[in-house]
């Protein structure tokens, strides 16, 4: 039996008049054992011509506290990948909007690295009014209703009470924390179990409550348009992965041409 579908609260942001192109990333999955991956977008997002952009969630492979950023990260930006991290992300928002979601790999993302980035923390899900059309924006965990194991383990993380005590943990004992639960997550990637897509009722009903013709999300891992039916579709981001046999680097771009794929070269 299938979670029950909860139609929440729709966020709106419209765009400033001055936007001209907005550009979709999500499931980066950052780690420090992936540096192509790292380069591919630091270098997106030294050289994109985006006036936003937005990360549909997971663009850490695990994040454990804003604290795991150091005070002093931008002199000395070599120092732990997290602080690597946030001065490419501190660069990119002092020249562009950017805009965080949380995902489910990095729900912990706070206030404190948002600020230090120059970014800003969007609901999960935001309506983002561009180009003449409103466009539903979520990374996509929530609408992948099949998925019965992770809609609990999701429930129980993303309540208040297990974050603070997650987070009153020393920030050692949380990274052991963090390698454990990426082991368990690899060795579930590794028995080519298969994940829950999202749900194409439940697509519709949030569209319906949007008033927004097309859903774009991520999580899934699996880049399509989806045609829903009464003019309504569902566009899936792509996850990256820089050092796969085929590299995958994609961000979906918006502008008054409507969206296309750009591939993010990998070096």
């Amino acid at each position: 039996m299938k979670t029950a579908l909860t139609v929440p609260r729709m966020a709106e942001l419209a765009a400033p008049p001055a936007w001209r192109t907005v550009d979709f990333i999500s499931d980066l999955h950052l780690n420090a054992d992936e540096p192509a991956t790292f380069a591919a977008w630091q270098h997106y997002l030294q050289d994109t011509p985006a006036d936003a952009v937005f990360i549909l969630g997971d663009l850490f492979e695990v994040w454990v506290g804003d604290d795991a950023v150091s005070a002093d990260f931008r002199a000395r930006p070599e120092t732990g990948f997290e602080n690597r991290c946030a001065r490419v992300l501190a660069q990119a928002g002092s020249r562009l909007a950017l805009f965080f979601m949380h995902g489910n790999r990095d729900f912990l993302v706070g206030p404190a690295f948002m600020d230090t980035c120059h970014a800003t923390l969007l609901d999960d899900p935001t309506v983002l009014s561009f180009a003449g059309q409103r466009w539903l924006l979520s990374h996509g965990d929530a609408l992948c209703l099949d998925d019965l194991d992770y809609m609990k383990f999701r429930q129980q993380v993303r309540s208040p009470g297990w974050q603070r005590a997650f987070l009153a943990k020393p920030l050692a004992e949380r990274l052991s924390l963090a390698r454990e639960m990426r082991r368990q997550s690899e060795a579930r990637k590794q028995s080519g179990m298969d994940y829950a897509d999202v749900d194409s009722n439940a697509a519709r009903q949030w569209l319906q409550a949007a008033q927004a013709p097309t859903l774009i999300h991520g999580h899934t891992h699996k880049p399509a348009l989806h045609d829903l039916g009464n003019g309504m579709s569902r566009v899936v981001l792509s996850d990256w992965d820089a050092q796969a046999s085929v590299p995958r680097a994609d961000v979906l771009r918006l502008d008054s041409s409507g969206l296309r794929r750009i591939a993010v070269p990998c070096a």
